[in-house]
């Protein structure tokens, strides 16, 4: 069993002593966003540690804005919007350094009548999918590369100007820049740092290719682990923007420059944690290996809606763009939707098809159960790309709309027998939503070209 960041009976010394006088518990909801509640730390510990909270099933049942919509199963006005339990899970009790007087823990979600954990829950979707592949003797391994652009305007400033005209916080690329990094790196280094503070291993630092963007890079975990802490920083660095002044978008295509990626590193290990990836056959890869990618690569447009799950999600997928439009792999090629990197037991596969829009749950659920689909299939792998993974006119294309990803979901046999069809609806369902509030939408787009000239 994994050490927490912080334990219950160090919580319970901290609290007595005045350090720590707020206990956050955070739920993870279908965008991947903490949702929760603040408790008194004495409260939290006389009641909520053991017995956990309360909270509306609409979580799991609205769209980014907040508002209630139909369609699912779970939830409703029919249903009477009832509660789940929001139970502490200890091992991700930590302190939040950015907040202070602050711990935090996230909770598993659980129906009230006492019927189980609630299926559609991210955190649970991924620990059904480890569940399959334990049944192969494996674990997941995964690392999140997160991308943001970073502007010089709050929260509050940019949401007064329409996010128009805004100020990103470098004005010319700075990838690999240490001269441009330089000019934010108060700031990053007050993320990295703090994240230690809550427990992450922060790895490193780098500027990108878009105005302002930049990327903090964290340690290779377990998958449940990485989630988390994905979560965790995501959330955090918002909050740590917002207290320096200044904001953090992770949308995946915030402007027409270069997209926010979310590359997925990946790989199984065995019983003894051991990598199962390398070995003889084509790419350096043992039989394993071959069977993992083999059925990446042959789940990945049907599990597209999980890699990309807005509209704004399709806009990276361009040509030239670093963001992938074709389902090919290839060794330690950025053309590809699947980068086979390392080598010996650092030998990993890099999904470059997900944005920083992600929800790293599904996410990495999507990369577990393509891997239990290969290897139940005992799929073999085909030959590589070793050119411009974008010119391959006879390779099958990334989904360039989320309606074409919808489709592809709720058509899936792959997807039924691998998530369930409460799963598989759940999910079309937020698609569907989402869809039906951008087709309503009139854009900046649409005026400006046609509000005087059409």
């Amino acid at each position: 069993m994994r050490k927490p960041p912080l334990t219950l009976e160090q919580l319970r010394v901290a609290v007595a002593e005045g350090e720590i006088d707020t206990v956050v518990l955070a739920l993870v909801d279908m965008q991947g966003r903490l949702q929760g509640k603040r408790f008194h730390a004495p409260y939290f510990l006389e009641q909520v540690a053991g017995h956990g909270s309360e909270g509306c099933n609409y979580l799991l049942a609205v769209d980014v804005d907040m508002n209630t919509v139909d369609g699912y199963a779970m939830s409703s006005w029919e249903r009477g919007y009832g509660d789940f339990a929001m139970v502490p899970d200890l091992t991700t009790l930590r302190r939040v350094p950015w907040q202070p007087g602050t711990a935090m823990v996230l909770a598993d979600l659980e129906w009230l009548d006492g019927s189980g954990p609630v299926v559609a829950s991210p955190r649970q979707i991924l620990r059904r999918q480890l569940d399959r592949l334990a049944g192969h003797g494996l674990t997941a391994y995964a690392g999140t590369e997160l991308e943001f652009v970073l502007y010089r305007d709050s929260y509050e400033a940019a949401w007064r100007r329409g996010y128009r005209d805004l100020t990103p916080a470098n004005q010319y690329n700075v990838d690999y820049s240490l001269l441009g990094t330089a000019r934010v790196e108060p700031l990053l280094r007050r993320i990295r740092t703090e994240m230690a503070g809550a427990g992450l291993t922060p790895e490193s630092a780098k500027g990108e290719c878009n105005l302002g963007q930049h990327e903090i890079a964290f340690r290779y975990d377990e998958a449940v682990s990485c989630a988390d802490h994905h979560v965790i920083y995501k959330n955090g660095a918002k909050e740590i923007a917002a207290q320096e002044g200044m904001s953090i978008t992770f949308m995946a295509k915030p402007n027409p420059r270069e997209g926010n990626s979310c590359h997925i590193h990946f790989s199984v290990r065995d019983s003894e944690r051991r990598s199962a990836m390398p070995g003889d056959g084509p790419a350096h890869l043992s039989p394993t290996g071959q069977r993992v990618v083999a059925g990446l690569l042959a789940t990945m447009r049907e599990f597209s809606l999980l890699f990309a799950p807005n509209v704004n999600s399709y806009k990276r997928y361009q040509p030239g763009s670093f963001a992938p439009t074709t389902v090919r792999r290839g060794t330690d090629n950025r053309t590809c939707a699947l980068r086979l990197v390392g080598h010996g037991e650092g030998m990993r596969v890099e999904n470059r098809v997900p944005g920083a829009d992600v929800n790293p749950y599904l996410a990495i659920a999507a990369l577990v159960a393509g891997a239990v689909h290969g290897l139940d299939q005992e799929l073999q792998l085909g030959a590589e790309c070793t050119g411009n993974a974008y010119d391959d006119a006879r390779a099958e294309r990334v989904p360039g709309t989320l309606r074409q990803a919808l489709d592809l979901w709720r058509d899936s046999t792959v997807a039924r027998d691998a998530f369930g069809d409460e799963v598989v609806a759940h999910y079309a369902n937020q698609a569907r939503v989402e869809l039906a509030a951008f087709d309503t939408a009139v854009t900046d787009w649409e005026l400006f070209r046609g509000f005087e000239r059409l």
